[in-house]
């Protein structure tokens, strides 16, 4: 169990100000500023740097915000663990982005169920960024994700390597002949919500070259995969996503690859979970029989 200072340490880390912090704890702003200043005389380092009216984490207090966050979250697992013993049954929580849940695991999740006959499942969808932060507040054990983030705080896995594209409908017609990205600007772009790994990879792709989203012409910010690719079906612009999304479509004809000289992005799924975890083991046991189905 976390010592009360250390709780009082980590909600500073979240809001980054002492007085909110003492708001959320409800305790007085000098009883925090007490708790942080035992905190640092026990690790003989300081854990933030106050600069003006800002506030930050120093090299070391990023390393302890991170073991107490893992430590916060195996005592959570371990909870619940305890709790799963008595009804006889064990619970796995988990989260997937839209493309990897939808496209990309389903048939390894589907054999990896059947081989687990006594286990229940949860299975929560969300993008990159809300997966970490379930992770971070250890409401899930592990995620698989699509999108960029700090490897720090996490092991990793790499699950698969997927092609990521360009597509339109096979019905559209093209307001400039198309070579290279640049040429797609005068188009509209359906593009998911900011947060989604699917945009920070167009994100970061177009920023090497000087680009960005607000080049399109249109955009249509979309929540939903699905909606995305009936748009896109529909002839309503043009969009990037991971060749696994719109596999069947392409099949079909329905869909087709835009070909672009200056793209050819390959991202990885990654499996991971919280660093230095003590169910580690477990997880690293379940990432290696999901890539074996």
């Amino acid at each position: 169990m976390l010592d009360f200072r250390m709780e009082t340490f980590l909600t500073v880390c979240n809001d980054m100000n002492f007085t909110h912090a003492a708001e959320h704890l409800n305790l007085t702003q000098p009883a925090v500023s007490q708790h942080i200043k035992h905190l640092e005389k026990t690790y003989g380092t300081e854990l933030f740097i106050r600069d003006k009216k800002k506030l930050r984490l120093t090299p070391a207090g990023e390393i302890l915000r991170s073991a107490l966050e893992t430590m916060r979250n195996d005592e959570n697992t371990l909870k619940k663990r305890m709790q799963e013993s008595l009804k006889g049954k064990k619970v796995l929580t988990f989260g997937v982005t839209m493309t990897i849940g939808e496209y990309a695991i389903v048939p390894a999740l589907s054999r990896f169920v059947k081989t687990h006959p006594d286990m229940d499942f949860h299975i929560r969808y969300g993008n990159t960024q809300t997966l970490l932060t379930y992770l971070c507040e250890g409401t899930i054990d592990f995620a698989i994700v699509e999108g960029y983030f700090s490897g720090d705080h996490y092991e990793t896995r790499i699950y698969k390597a997927e092609e990521y594209i360009a597509v339109a409908s096979a019905d559209h017609t093209f307001e400039n002949s198309v070579h290279s990205l640049k040429d797609l600007t005068s188009e509209r772009l359906l593009i998911r919500e900011h947060g989604s790994g699917t945009r920070a990879i167009l994100t970061k792709t177009l920023a090497l070259k000087n680009m960005s989203v607000k080049d399109f012409r249109h955009l249509v910010e979309i929540e939903n995969i699905h909606t995305i690719v009936t748009l896109l079906k529909e002839d309503c612009g043009i969009s990037f996503l991971y060749k696994a999304a719109v596999e069947q479509e392409l099949k079909k004809g329905t869909l087709v690859q835009i070909p672009i000289s200056d793209f050819m992005v390959m991202h990885d799924f990654t499996f991971l979970w919280n660093k230095d975890s003590v169910f580690s083991q477990e997880y690293e046991s379940i990432f290696h029989e999901l890539c074996e189905n």
